[in-house]
């Protein structure tokens, strides 16, 4: 099998580029995706390949081409929408939570709605408030969607081609900050499974829970906590709904510790959620209460100073880590 080395950006536009190969319905619709490339180059080069009809530069109207999006899946197509930024999204929150995610429910079946919603989601570098939004515990909240947020290049092309070839709405949640991040991946076609977390780091004496850009400060965490003799587990979402309930399980029963992290706030939070599904599933092997890092419970600040000590951060983790093992 051959391999390659290429940043997130990359193989999210080779999993577009090899679904739109292999199915004529699907086509990539968004503000910027084609004369400009995307905003963050993620759909670099597709509209010289594939030509105006299956790359589509839309206004500047997320109501209006979330809409459209759900129409053409409903008739048998598959659109791939980009969001500039999915704080843009609110302004069309109500096409996908009263139409993508309903639609079949409210058709008794006959219609499916194949539609897949990505970009940048959480914070990047002084956006402030406004642009720094985490979107999954909303969305995640509404039956019919499938969220995805994957952390590093290979899972981000194995799941976003799973996506397309779903027949539900599936958000897939980027993160502007590692769209550089580089991996080895194979040259060949892979997909990768929708729902299951992976273990990506063995351990003995602790779960450490979490997705997308926070999995860099996780394992930063858990190779410290290795020099002062802690063995960490880390084990990296992928999907956030479904939740792969049964892997997080089993790693708790081993370690008997669990610590959770996400970009999102601590109020009805993903972790809020998980750390309800582990003492359901854990209770009696639980040695100590899950403690939670999260955002900070305000509006990003503009500050980067402030921004930085916000958002869960390595140290913050640390912390964290310690005081679940007292």
């Amino acid at each position: 099998m051959g391999k390659q080395v290429i940043e997130i950006r990359e193989a999210l536009r080779q999993a577009m580029d090899e679904e739109m190969a292999r199915d004529p319905n699907v086509f990539i619709l968004g503000e910027e995706v084609a004369e400009y490339n995307g905003a963050y180059k993620v759909t670099k080069g597709m509209l010289e390949k594939w030509g105006p009809g299956r790359v589509l530069d839309t206004p500047i109207t997320e109501g209006g081409f979330s809409g459209l999006a759900i129409g053409a899946a409903m008739t048998g197509l598959r659109p791939i929408v980009e969001f500039m930024s999915w704080n843009f999204s609110f302004v069309g929150a109500d096409q996908i939570i009263s139409n993508a995610a309903k639609m079949h429910y409210m058709s008794g079946g006959r219609f499916k709605v194949p539609v897949v919603f990505r970009g940048c989601n959480g914070a990047a570098a002084q956006v402030s408030s406004q642009h720094s939004h985490n979107v999954e515990s909303l969305y995640s909240n509404i039956p019919g969607l499938i969220l995805i947020s994957p952390s590093n290049a290979y899972d981000a092309k194995g799941l976003l081609k799973a996506a397309i070839r779903n027949d539900n709405p599936v958000l897939f949640l980027e993160n502007e900050m590692i769209y550089g991040d580089k991996m080895e991946i194979p040259t060949e076609e892979y997909l990768l499974p929708i729902g299951k977390a992976k273990v990506v780091r063995e351990g003995r004496h602790l779960t450490l829970v979490g997705y997308s850009r926070m999995m860099r400060f996780c394992l930063e965490a858990a190779q410290e906590m290795s020099k002062r003799g802690v063995q960490v587990e880390v084990i990296d979402l992928c999907t956030i709904k479904p939740l792969d309930c049964a892997t997080l399980a089993q790693s708790v029963r081993k370690t008997h510790f669990c610590t959770l992290v996400e970009e999102g706030h601590f109020f009805a939070g993903i972790c809020a959620e998980i750390a309800f599904q582990i003492q359901e599933r854990c209770f009696d092997f639980l040695d100590s209460p899950v403690k939670r890092v999260c955002q900070l419970e305000t509006p990003m600040p503009y500050s980067k100073v402030l921004e930085s000590e916000t958002i869960p951060n390595t140290k913050r983790i640390l912390a964290a880590i310690e005081e679940t093992l007292k």
